[in-house]
């Protein structure tokens, strides 16, 4: 028994040791892609419930307003010291940091196209909510091409 007490924390420690983000900037830039992919999977189970022969608007609007609730903080997703050049690994290119008045336009543009399509989403208008889901997806286009690295 006292072998299992004392194995656990050195295999935590180990375990720490091997993964994981090490650094503020790390750490940042971890928690910026898992917001991101909270956000894509979210946009692609809209979609999905907009294909259905009978869409869930109840869903649709679930998705809508999480998207909207994490729109506004795509900007502080990039704090200094996240970046590449901060030695950290990331798909965000230097112009983030670099350019800020264009990527603060750039994220001002989605949470815009966000609220828009939270808006359709609420009135339950389906029509309304297919029309707001292609500027939506353009905003995420235009700041992938210009601020993120090609996959």
């Amino acid at each position: 028994m006292k072998a299992y007490i004392m194995l656990a924390p050195l295999a935590c420690l180990a375990l720490t040791a091997c993964g994981g983000p090490r650094t503020p900037g790390e750490k940042a830039a971890h928690e910026r892609h898992e917001n991101f992919e909270a956000i894509g999977d979210t946009f692609k189970g809209l979609g999905d419930a907009l294909k259905r022969d009978k869409p869930d608007i109840a869903k649709i609007r679930q998705d809508a307003a999480k998207i909207n609730d994490l729109a506004p903080r795509v900007k502080t997703w990039f704090p200094a010291g996240s970046g590449p050049q901060d030695g950290v690994r990331t798909k965000a290119l230097q112009a983030v940091w670099s350019d800020p008045d264009a990527f603060g336009q750039a994220a001002a543009k989605f949470v815009d196209a966000a609220s828009a399509l939270n808006a359709a989403a609420e009135s339950g208008d389906l029509a309304a909510v297919r029309g707001a889901v292609p500027p939506l997806g353009a905003t995420c286009k235009g700041c992938h091409q210009r601020f993120k690295k090609k996959d």
